[in-house]
């Protein structure tokens, strides 16, 4: 273990060193994910009296109660009442088990303080985790996977969403329950849909369509500068992800690493040099907004109708339509393929975050953690955090939860989302590549396409390029891990 906990603080040195070189400033939910929760912004025209902020009740006096930890890193209105709410809910509803959820910050952050509790013996039971974290804490050996709880309690997953548990499902097992989850989707204005002469109700589908569709939405002022731009979208390895996996390409070799370890990275393929043309295309034709990574900054273009269409995670959809606020109407439509054939063969891959289950932790906090996890993923409970952060319920009943019906009537936009988790198939591109040093494969992508953007690289250059050094970074972490010599 101790091997392993030293490989731990190597590992996060590095990715830290990575990552504090991004300056993306919603990694999320995701959504994000982002691997960051979704910012909710309120309008600007109306001010709400705040929600008070919960109370986590105390404990029952019982000297049999196991008191657990819940370490998560989701901040603003979703730690602070969300997480808190469905806290108290948990204690409430039974009495041989007590959560405490406390803020982590971000993931890496996180990260960090597990490495430092494995040292020290002071584990939370139950932790958060980004998606792209998911090999590392296998490879680790610091988590009961979950498959062990679902066996033992003979746990009915049938209706969790399959494509959503698939992503966390490593060699076979549930190794952690999926929290937080989105994809990402095209957002578009149909006011200036209709300016410009386009229907607002038959979004562009295609890579062609969607530069079509930007060139009649693009304007410019009377000296030939562009004061609205057609599309938007930042310089996010998420993004390129999405983009590859609805393309039909792998990211790495081995059935994106699932069949068998991955050795290899492959997103410098036809697939993945097809999105960087696409992208330069738009790029160089003035048609594609340059916000360079960061997400905040695209969605605040949109919201100031100077970008027409931008994609963003599922996640940002509340956020997006309370900031707007009827200024103007707000479509979604499905992150674009590169042709119709696509959309019956291919689809997106989620993103988010899961809860794990740490195997340090004794195994009357494991049991604990796992009773907090079952109650979590329960309708009522999924339907409550799906209307608070935006993000999917991992369980189809929760749709059906008044709370859930009441707010897909508010925003109706979401049942795009809905619709495209549930139009991917499941399959080895969908559930999207499994390898160990995805930090520092996202950063390796954005940087091949800023390169691909100023013209410093084709997009076969740059993608080569990207491929051999994340295909270095893969074999490194293999060794590392004793996971090949």
């Amino acid at each position: 273990m101790k091997n392993r906990v030293f490989i731990l603080l190597s590992l996060l040195m590095i990715f830290s060193m990575v990552l504090s070189a991004c300056v993306t400033a919603t990694q999320a939910p995701v959504e994000e994910p982002e691997t960051e929760p979704p910012v909710v912004e309120e309008p600007e025209e109306e001010e709400e009296e705040a929600e008070p902020m919960p109370t986590l009740a105390p404990p029952a006096e019982e000297e049999e109660v196991v008191k657990i930890d819940f370490w998560h890193s989701m901040g603003g209105d979703l730690g602070g009442i969300a997480i808190p709410e469905m806290a108290n809910n948990f204690n409430a509803s039974q009495t041989q088990c007590y959560v405490e959820p406390i803020y982590q910050g971000s993931y890496d952050d996180a990260l960090n303080k597990l490495r430092a509790s494995l040292q020290t013996g002071e584990t939370p039971a139950v932790m958060q985790l980004y998606d792209i974290g998911t090999r590392l804490m296998v490879d680790l050996q610091v988590i009961t996977p979950v498959q062990e709880f679902i066996d033992r309690d003979s746990y009915d997953v049938s209706d969790l969403e399959p494509n959503v548990l698939a992503y966390y499902t490593v060699e076979g097992q549930q190794a952690s329950m999926p929290f937080n989850t989105s994809t990402p989707m095209l957002y578009y204005n149909k006011d200036m849909f209709e300016a410009a002469g386009l229907d607002p109700e038959n979004p562009p589908r295609t890579f062609d369509e969607i530069a079509e569709a930007a060139r009649l939405l693009t304007l410019k002022d009377d000296a030939g500068n562009v004061t609205v731009t057609g599309i938007s979208m930042s310089i996010y390895g998420w993004f390129f992800e999405q983009l590859l996996a609805v393309s039909g390409g792998y990211y790495v070799n081995n059935g994106n690493g699932r069949d068998a370890l991955a050795t290899e990275a492959t997103f410098n393929s036809p697939e993945g040099v097809a999105i960087l043309e696409w992208w330069k295309g738009m790029y160089d034709e003035g048609l594609m907004g340059d916000y360079g990574r960061v997400n905040a900054d695209v969605r605040t273009a949109f919201y100031a109708e100077q970008t027409a269409m931008f994609v963003d995670s599922t996640a940002v959809l509340r956020g997006a339509m309370d900031t707007v606020a009827g200024k103007f109407e707000i479509g979604t439509a499905y992150l674009p393929r590169p042709n119709e054939e696509a959309f019956d063969t291919s689809g997106t891959i989620i993103g988010g975050g899961s809860l794990w289950i740490i195997s340090d932790s004794p195994p009357e906090q494991q049991d604990c953690a796992w009773e907090f996890i079952k109650f979590q993923a329960s309708p009522d409970q999924q339907a409550y955090w799906h209307t608070m952060s935006g993000y999917f319920p991992i369980r189809e009943t929760a749709y059906e939860e008044p709370l859930a019906v009441e707010w897909r009537d508010k925003y109706p936009q979401f049942a795009t989302a809905v619709n495209q988790l549930h139009l991917a198939p499941n399959n080895r591109v969908t559930q999207g590549g499994l390898i160990g040093v995805f930090p520092t494969a996202r950063q390796t992508i954005e940087s091949a396409i800023e390169e691909v953007l100023a013209g410093v690289a084709t997009p076969q250059e740059a993608l080569d390029k990207a491929a051999l050094t994340v295909t270095q970074a893969i074999e490194e972490y293999n060794i590392s891990m004793g996971l090949t010599e």
